[in-house]
């Protein structure tokens, strides 16, 4: 199961400056961008519900050029929630109380559907007035064109196109343009890293849409596309890394055989039957060094060469 929450948190926690800017360009004119601060996690009780909420992600921030604080609490929804609207009032209501500050209101919607246009208001009404009227800035994800970001110099944009809407038949290169954006952002690693999962994890793609996306990448101007490939190849390693780790402390062959397989498919494509029977047949050490120099290899010969290799020495053992 994929932890939207955290993802999300994390993404708009370490590029919270950048998010605002995509999205909300009227409130960095207004912001003073070095007072940022987060808030710590805070925790509502609903009574009468007998459950317990927990805002997303709220900021703490000061006026340009005032004294004056004021509050960001943007929270995202992974999936369609028919009162949602009243919980956006609720956070904004228990904030305001606590802290004494006013709070903009930010809801992310980031599942793939419906598509239909989520509200931005809660309303408390009568027939002869409006008791309350509330409210929020909403950024549905589902609903706004992948094509439209494309240009934008962001990091939030390079992670969060990979949300947008897409045509089944784009993933391959909406994947690609994430991370020929990504490529040209020259983050640190660990900045890189937080966006590169962001999107490998949103844009799995199958065998043919590998194959589409390694022929994407080939088109790519040679300077961006080395920088790709080298995200691509961490992808590869940190796959190992944890598949290795994970097959030595279960003790299965089969966990090795079928994380070879997954990474060979990405890689090269389905292969023929036979080469799988033969990797089926490796031991785990033999497993644990093909794992290793599968990172070498351009093409599914070097796979063959490397099996035949092994047979070699098996038989010259024996």
């Amino acid at each position: 199961m994929i932890d939207h929450d955290r993802l999300f948190k994390e993404l708009l926690s370490t590029f919270f400056v950048e998010f605002l800017e995509l999205f909300f360009p009227e409130v960095i004119a207004y912001l003073d961008r070095n007072s940022l601060e987060p808030v710590d996690k805070e925790i509502f009780t609903d009574v009468t519900a007998g459950e317990q909420y927990e805002a997303d992600l709220v900021m703490k921030a000061r006026f340009r050029e005032q004294e004056s604080f004021f509050l960001i609490h943007v929270e995202n929804q992974a999936s369609t929630q028919s009162d949602f609207s009243r919980r956006m009032f609720r956070y904004f209501a228990r904030l305001y109380e606590k802290f004494g500050l006013p709070v903009y209101p930010v809801a992310l919607f980031s599942y793939d559907a419906p598509q239909r246009p989520e509200p931005n208001s809660h309303r408390v009404e009568f027939p002869d007035q409006v008791v309350l009227e509330f409210n929020y800035r909403v950024i549905q994800l589902n609903r706004l064109n992948w094509r439209d970001f494309l240009r934008q110099q962001n990091p939030v944009a390079s992670a969060l196109m990979a949300k947008m809407k897409i045509e089944p038949a784009d993933r391959p290169r909406v994947k690609t343009e994430c991370l020929r954006l990504l490529a040209t952002l020259r983050l640190d690693r660990a900045r890189m890293q937080l966006i590169s999962g962001f999107i490998d994890t949103y844009l799995r793609l199958n065998a043919e849409e590998e194959e589409i996306f390694r022929a994407e990448i080939g088109s790519i101007e040679s300077e961006e596309r080395e920088e790709v490939m080298q995200i691509v190849t961490s992808w590869m390693e940190e796959g190992i890394q944890q598949g290795i780790q994970q097959g030595i402390q279960q003790g299965r062959q089969e966990g090795e055989v079928s994380l070879i397989m997954r990474l060979i498919t990405r890689r090269f494509g389905t292969v023929e039957p036979q080469l799988q029977e033969r990797i089926q047949q490796l031991s785990i050490p033999q497993l644990e060094d093909l794992a290793e120099a599968l990172l070498d290899f351009s093409q599914v010969g070097d796979l063959v060469s490397w099996l035949d290799s092994q047979e070699s020495e098996g038989s010259a053992a024996g």
